[in-house]
């Protein structure tokens, strides 16, 4: 996808120049001032902590979690060892931005995790970098790194003060599951990615031990611009509670899918306007708001909806990853689940029962009734595992796999019902559908 718009040149500064990911064109631009002014001023760590928190950015992984308060849980005054974790493993289904911060605008990453390891007392930070990534991804994140060590911004002694921070590149295995944070620690330090219980939590135990910092590649790539201009600039767009700019991955049957920069807030409509309208003049069916791992929302209800993280919330989704699917009038929605359960089952970790039997136990009835083997009870068996699942796990994979299941069910159960094979039923009954919407078997 190359459809990237740039609304606000927060995270996309870059992209109209001739090498957007170039050191020459990110220092042309404006680049890495903050960062020399935090470093030759000895700027006030708990300030610049305390002007995130004023900015009101929230975690741009998924969790939306506000940034700055995550990085006050850090006790500044404990001669601890401090880490900053860049999690750039983006596996989320539907999902494309992070990669392409890296690729075009990998110096924005770097500023922000310099200032954010600084504002922490971190004096090593990791970027942990999904391992499909070993293409011109990676190669641009570590040109850039090179390039900032050439120019003394990272290391030690930087710009001839007494501040050291060295940030190292990770790159992965392509393991989902390492996008949990807990688990991405187990792996830079070498161990198998199974996510860790909570608490405590990694801002007091994490990577080696140590109090840590996780923060997703927008999050931090948002930094530079807020020091630079200041919070109230930063709530200028969005809504009160949403404020900011955020990327969303539109994919689909869309004319033009790309990654579009813009206001928390702003209508559907205008996202899929801006997404060149629905591919072919069809009608929209429904839409995936956050990635796969979010309930699905009924098109007619998304048409109605804006783009930030409480509206898409009382529309029964999730904001998530900002990855928006899209699917037209054709889409058989059994398929699409039969995709996505497929995905999950093959990502489980393993580590936590209800997750490992569960996503195989919703694949497995949701491959059956897709071939026609199915009957009656094996829809109501399906309906039923997700509350087994949900809140059972050390990590959110089980809750990313029961929720699309759950919410597919929920608002195309007749499609599911289409499969049943009627041999497998009592031939002397028909289905019929109650005022609930609720389909149940009739004496003819």
């Amino acid at each position: 996808m190359n459809n990237n718009i740039r609304v606000n040149e927060l995270c996309y500064s870059t992209l109209s120049s001739k090498n957007p990911n170039s050191f020459d064109t990110y220092v042309s631009l404006g680049g890495y001032s903050t960062w020399k002014n935090i470093v030759t001023t000895s700027y006030d760590r708990k300030e610049i902590i305390e002007t995130i928190l004023k900015s009101g950015l929230r975690g741009r992984g998924g969790a939306g979690f506000p940034t700055g308060r995550k990085w006050s849980f850090i006790n500044q005054d404990s001669e601890d060892i401090k880490y900053l974790v860049c999690n750039a493993d983006e596996s989320e289904p539907g999902t494309c931005k992070d990669r392409d911060i890296l690729r075009y605008n990998p110096h924005a990453l770097i500023e922000g995790m310099l200032i954010a390891s600084y504002a922490i007392g971190a004096n090593t930070a990791y970027c942990y970098l999904r391992g499909e990534f070993m293409d011109d991804v990676y190669s641009s994140f570590k040109k850039a790194l090179a390039d900032a060590y050439e120019n003394k911004l990272i290391g030690n002694n930087i710009l001839k003060t007494n501040i050291n921070i060295e940030l190292h590149d990770l790159i992965g295995a392509g393991a989902y599951i390492v996008g949990e944070e807990t688990a991405m620690l187990e792996s830079i330090e070498g161990k198998k990615g199974f996510p860790r219980f909570k608490p405590p939590f990694p801002a007091v135990k994490g990577l080696f031990g140590s109090p840590t910092i996780i923060n997703n590649v927008e999050t931090l790539a948002s930094v530079p611009k807020i020091m630079e201009n200041g919070p109230e600039w930063f709530k200028s767009a969005g809504t009160k509670d949403s404020p900011g700019f955020k990327c969303f991955s539109v994919s689909g049957h869309v004319n033009k899918p790309g990654n579009y920069e813009i206001p928390l807030g702003t209508p559907f409509k205008k996202l899929l306007e801006l997404a060149g309208g629905m591919k072919d003049g069809k009608k929209i069916k429904a839409v995936i708001p956050g990635g796969s791992s979010v309930p699905v929302v009924p098109g007619k209800v998304m048409l109605e909806t804006n783009m930030d993280y409480e509206s898409i919330t009382q529309a029964g989704s999730l904001l998530g990853s900002g990855a928006v699917i899209i699917m037209d009038e054709d889409t058989n929605m059994v398929e699409v689940i039969h995709r996505i359960a497929r995905f999950y089952y093959s990502e489980s970790c393993g580590q936590c029962t209800p997750c490992r039997e569960g996503t195989g136990w919703m694949f497995k009835i949701i491959d059956k009734i897709l071939n026609g083997k199915a009957n009656l009870e094996d829809i109501k068996t399906l309906e039923s595992i997700p509350s087994m699942i949900s809140g059972s796990t050390i990590c959110a994979l089980g809750d990313a796999a029961a929720m699309p299941v759950e919410s597919f069910i929920k608002h195309y159960k007749n499609e599911f019902l289409r499969y049943i094979n009627h041999e497998n039923q009592n031939k002397e009954k028909i289905f019929s559908s109650n005022n609930n919407n609720e389909f149940v078997l009739q004496k003819k």
